[in-house]
């Protein structure tokens, strides 16, 4: 992991061993949370997650909801998600000294992550979502 973390001059040009973790973290996120499997969902997110939402209620209102790791993890056991999978489409927007930007989509969500590379592994530590057109509750 020490060739992952950031050190003086340029930063190089992620691995396709570091792309490949990468991927791997989101998709124990998202794979877990649609096989309600806890120990994925705890495996991708870093302990200090922020997960923000805007306008996720019926009405859509125009309020920012926050949740954490334990919550998402609680929930992942619970089964929360298993009704939502459907096809990812990842793209790894950057990558650069131990940090990570990732958009997903899928048929229900849109999602941007931010992740850390950690000695745990590649952690999702920030994420902001919402809704895919057509999904999420309705008025």
């Amino acid at each position: 992991m020490t060739s992952e973390l950031w050190t003086a001059g340029p930063t190089r040009e992620a691995t396709e061993d570091v792309r490949a973790a990468v991927r791997a973290a989101v998709l124990d996120y998202f794979e877990g949370w649609f096989n309600a499997d806890a120990d994925r969902m705890r495996r991708a997110l870093h302990p200090a997650l922020a997960k923000r939402s805007r306008a996720q209620d019926p009405g859509r209102t125009p309020a920012v909801s926050s949740l954490t790791a334990d919550q998402m993890i609680a929930w992942t056991a619970e089964g929360a998600g298993r009704h939502r999978a459907g096809p990812l489409e990842i793209r790894i927007d950057e990558i650069s000294g131990g940090i990570a930007a990732v958009t997903v989509h899928s048929e229900s969500y849109v999602e941007y992550l931010h992740l850390v590379a950690t000695p745990d592994g590649w952690q999702i530590v920030n994420a902001l979502w919402r809704y895919a057109d057509g999904h999420g509750p309705v008025a």
